[in-house]
C-alpha cells in the first residue's frame, strides 16, 4: 500500500498566479497543498448566479441530527512534531523490540503458544510488523498434528487458520461433542473460544451451527458469574464476536487486558504501547489533514441538514486498513464516504422528488461527461453547493494519483452514478409507499443504496500497485463477495434505525418486505432478518476460503474489513448517526496516549 502520506495536489486548471511565492523547504505537506487547492478553486471559482428566493429547508435539520461533537477539535490538538525527539526514541525502539518479539514467534515451546502469541500480536495491531515471521509460523501450524490437541487447543488453532484463509474442516470437532449434544467445554474460557471459532462457520457446516447454539447459552448463562477482563471479553464477544471483530477499534482496551494476563510478555506489551503512540501520532496528523478539508465544506453553516461526522467517517475507514502505511488510503476513504454521506442525506432528509430527478441526472452528466450547470440553475442554491465542493473533492482525489493511477477514477465515478441512480428510486419508492414483495426484490436496489460497493471500490483506489486494472475491472462486476458485504449492511442497517425511520417519511426497509410477505409482527420479522444476516455471514467466509476470484488476498482482506466495520457501527444502535456512542472510541484512540517513560 501507499507508503508515503497523502499530499493533497492542485485542482486542475490552476495558473501559476495562485501559487505561493516560494514552497516550503522539505516538500509539500499536506497543510501547504491543502492550502493552495483551495486557494485556486476560490480564484477560479465562476462568478455566483442570481440569487434563488430564500429556502427555509436550508436552514432546517428535519431529522433531528446531533450536531459534530468534535468540530475543529484535531486542528489544535498538540502537534506531535513538538516532540520530535521523543518521536525519534519511539522509532528507534519500535526497531530493537521487533527483532526481540520476532525471535518469540519462531521460538515458541509449543502449538498452543505460538498460537497464543500470533493472535495476541494480531490484537495488539502488531501483526502487520511480522507478516513474514506469521506465514512462515501459520504453514507449520498448519502441518501439524491435532489428533491429540485438547478441545481449547483445537478451537484456537481452527480460528486461526480460518482467520488466515486455510480451509481446514470442522470435523476437527466432532470427537468433542457427546451423545446429549454437548460440547465437551467445561471452562468460559474454552467456551468462549469455541464459539469465537465457530463464527468462520459457512454453509452446510452443522457442527458449527451446534456449537454457536451451545456456546451462546453456556456463556449466557455462566457471565452473571464472572467479572474482570474474561466477564467484560464474554459481552463483548456476545455482542460482535472476535472473527468479526476490527482489531484497532479495541486494540488500546486489549492492550490493557493483555498487561494482566498470566502468559503477558514484556517485550511485546512495551511494543504494543510504544507502537500505539507512533500510530497514534499518524492518525492525529490524517485528521488534522481531513479537519482542515471538511472546514472548507463549512456543512454546519451550508448545509445543516446533513450528517456532520468527519471524524466518525474517519475511525470506520481505518478499520478497513490502519497500517501506518495506508495514509493515502485512508485519507481517499474518509472524504468518500463524508461525501457519500451528503449525497445520502440530500435524497433522505432535503430533496423533493422533482429535485432528486434533477440532481440525479446533473450528477450523472457531471460525472460522465463533464460539468453540467444547465441542470443545475433549477436546483436549491444548497443542492448546487453541496454538488459542487463534491465534484471539488474528486479532483483533490484525483490530484493524489500518480498519471498511471488516474484511470481509477472513471470507476470510483461509476460506482457514484450507481449509487445516485438507486437513492433516486428509493425516493419514488417512498413517495409511492411502494413496499417491495420480498426481501430479494428489496435487496435489488436497498443492497447497492448501503454505497458499500462504492467503498470496496474506494477501497482500492488508494492502495498502491497491488491494486491493478484487473482488481478494478473484478470490483466493478460487484463479485460475490461484494455483494456479501451490502447485503450484510443493508440489513444491520434496516435492524438498527427501522423504530427511528418510521418517525419520519422513508423508504421501506426489509423488514417491511419480510412483514408484508409473510403477514407477521415486527419482533418475528426483525429475528429473521437477523437469521438472513447471519446467512449472509456464511456466504462471506466461503468467499474467504474458496475466492472465486484471481485477486490477491490482501484485497480480499479489505473487503473482509469492511463488513467487519460494519458490525461495529451498526451495534446496538446506527452508532454513526447517533455518533456520541462513538465519542469514547475517538477519545481513546486518537487523543489519550500510553504514558512511556524514556
Amino acid at each position: 500500500m501507499q507508503t508515503t502520506a497523502f499530499c493533497l495536489g492542485v485542482a486542475r486548471g490552476c495558473s501559476l498566479s495562485c501559487l505561493p511565492a516560494a514552497r516550503p523547504a522539505g516538500g509539500p505537506s499536506w497543510r501547504w497543498q491543502m492550502r493552495r487547492t483551495l486557494r485556486c478553486r476560490q480564484q477560479q471559482a465562476p462568478a455566483p448566479e442570481a440569487q434563488h428566493e430564500v429556502d427555509d429547508r436550508s436552514s432546517k435539520n428535519p431529522c433531528g441530527f446531533y450536531a459534530s461533537v468534535w468540530g475543529d477539535f484535531f486542528l489544535h490538538h498538540p502537534d506531535p512534531a513538538a516532540s520530535s525527539q521523543q518521536q525519534t526514541w519511539m522509532v528507534e525502539r519500535v526497531e530493537e523490540l521487533k527483532k526481540d518479539v520476532a525471535k518469540l514467534i519462531s521460538s515458541s515451546n509449543t502449538y498452543l503458544e505460538r498460537m497464543k502469541l500470533i493472535i495476541a500480536l494480531e490484537r495488539l495491531c502488531l501483526d502487520y510488523l511480522f507478516e513474514k515471521d506469521i506465514n512462515a509460523a501459520l504453514k507449520e501450524i498448519y502441518g501439524a498434528n491435532v489428533s491429540d490437541f485438547d478441545l481449547h487447543t483445537i478451537a484456537i488453532w481452527f480460528y486461526l487458520l480460518r482467520k488466515h484463509g486455510y480451509k481446514v474442516s470442522s470435523e476437527v470437532f466432532v470427537k468433542f461433542l457427546d451423545e446429549d449434544g454437548s460440547f465437551m467445554a467445561t471452562t468460559p474460557r474454552e467456551l468462549l473460544s469455541l464459539y469465537n471459532a465457530a463464527h468462520f462457520r459457512t454453509h452446510g457446516e452443522i457442527i458449527l451451527d451446534k456449537v454457536i447454539s451451545f456456546t451462546k447459552v453456556s456463556l449466557e448463562t455462566k457471565l452473571p458469574y464472572l467479572e474482570g477482563s474474561l466477564a467484560h471479553e464474554i459481552q463483548c464477544a456476545l455482542e460482535i464476536p472476535l472473527p468479526r471483530k476490527v482489531a484497532i477499534y479495541d486494540a488500546k482496551i486489549y492492550i490493557s487486558t493483555y498487561e494482566k494476563e498470566p502468559t503477558m510478555n514484556k517485550l511485546v506489551l512495551e511494543l504494543a504501547k510504544v507502537n500505539f503512540n507512533l500510530m497514534q501520532r499518524q492518525y492525529q496528523q490524517e485528521l488534522k489533514t481531513t479537519t482542515r478539508w471538511w472546514n472548507n465544506l463549512q456543512v454546519h453553516s451550508r448545509l445543516p441538514f446533513a450528517r456532520d461526522r468527519l471524524v466518525e467517517c474517519y475511525l470506520w475507514m481505518l478499520g478497513v486498513y490502519y497500517q501506518p502505511s495506508c495514509s493515502r488510503g485512508r485519507i481517499i476513504l474518509t472524504i468518500v464516504i463524508y461525501t457519500t454521506t451528503i449525497f445520502d442525506d440530500i435524497y433522505d432528509s432535503f430533496g423533493t422528488p422533482e429535485e432528486c430527478e434533477l440532481f440525479t441526472q446533473w450528477v450523472e452528466r457531471s460525472f460522465m461527461s463533464g460539468w453540467d450547470t444547465n441542470v443545475a440553475r433549477v436546483l436549491p442554491e444548497c443542492m448546487q453547493y453541496a454538488f459542487g465542493k463534491i465534484m471539488e473533492s474528486y479532483e483533490i482525489i484525483e490530484n493524489e494519483l500518480a498519471p498511471e493511477e488516474k484511470y481509477r477514477m472513471t470507476y470510483l465515478k461509476n460506482f457514484i452514478v450507481d449509487l445516485v441512480r438507486n437513492y433516486n428510486k428509493e425516493v419514488k419508492m417512498r413517495e409511492e409507499n411502494f413496499i417491495p414483495i420480498s426481501v430479494e426484490e428489496h435487496l435489488q436496489i436497498s443492497a447497492r443504496t448501503s454505497a458499500c460497493h462504492l467503498l470496496a471500490c474506494t477501497s482500492l483506489v488508494g492502495m498502491d500497485d497491488i491494486a491493478t486494472k484487473s482488481s478494478f475491472e473484478w470490483v466493478s462486476t460487484i463479485p460475490k463477495s461484494v455483494q456479501n458485504l451490502c447485503i450484510i449492511v443493508r440489513l444491520l442497517d434496516d435492524i438498527m434505525t427501522y423504530e427511528r425511520e418510521q418517525m419520519i417519511p422513508h423508504v421501506a426497509s426489509t423488514m417491511d418486505s419480510y412483514m408484508k410477505q409473510h403477514n407477521v409482527s415486527i419482533k418475528i420479522a426483525r429475528q429473521k432478518i437477523q437469521e438472513l444476516k447471519e446467512e449472509s455471514w456464511k456466504d462471506f467466509n466461503g468467499q474467504w476460503l474458496e475466492p472465486d476470484d484471481d485477486q490477491p488476498r490482501k484485497l480480499i482482506e479489505v473487503i473482509f474489513n469492511l463488513t467487519r466495520t460494519m458490525e461495529f457501527m451498526y451495534n446496538k444502535d446506527d452508532n454513526f448517526t447517533n455518533c456520541r456512542n462513538l465519542e469514547d472510541t475517538i477519545q481513546s484512540l486518537f487523543v489519550e496516549p500510553f504514558e512511556i517513560v524514556l
